[in-house]
């Protein structure tokens, strides 16, 4: 496997409960492949990862509003952790970065400090495409 095909890079630009998990999801299985693994936020994915917002994110996406009580009483049967408990875990033996757009953080006025420690860079869309260039993207 060449270096390039060792990149998996997400642009997450949405902060809904099911997206994020998504998100994370796939995330994971980059990591536990071996794959240097970013998660880009922008816009409202990044809103999903400001301080504390994880535990009280309830959100789903329009489409799949209908489900949300049914799919987080599920979840909480089968004891499926939550997507940041999912995420520190899988930083923990997988190289996961977590990168927050510049562009969005000085739109809502927000700095690195306000958002999760699992963000540990304010990056800009160009640097992250450089840095993502010849791996896959996918967009969430």
């Amino acid at each position: 496997m060449s270096e390039d095909t060792d990149k998996f890079s997400i642009v997450l630009f949405s902060g809904t409960v099911d997206k994020i998990m998504g998100a994370v999801t796939l995330a994971a299985g980059a990591a536990a492949m071996g794959k240097k693994t970013f998660i880009f936020l922008t816009f409202w994915g990044l809103m999903g990862f400001r301080k504390d917002d994880w535990q009280k994110n309830i959100r789903f996406s329009k489409d799949f509003e209908d489900y949300t009580e049914q799919t987080l009483e599920m979840m909480q049967v089968k004891k499926v952790p939550n997507w940041m408990q999912t995420l520190q875990e899988v930083m923990e033996i997988g190289d996961v970065t977590i990168k927050a757009c510049g562009m969005t953080m000085d739109l809502f006025d927000i700095k690195l400090e306000d958002m999760e420690p699992v963000v540990s860079e304010v990056t800009g869309v160009a640097s992250f495409i450089n840095e993502s260039e010849g791996g896959t993207i996918l967009f969430i």
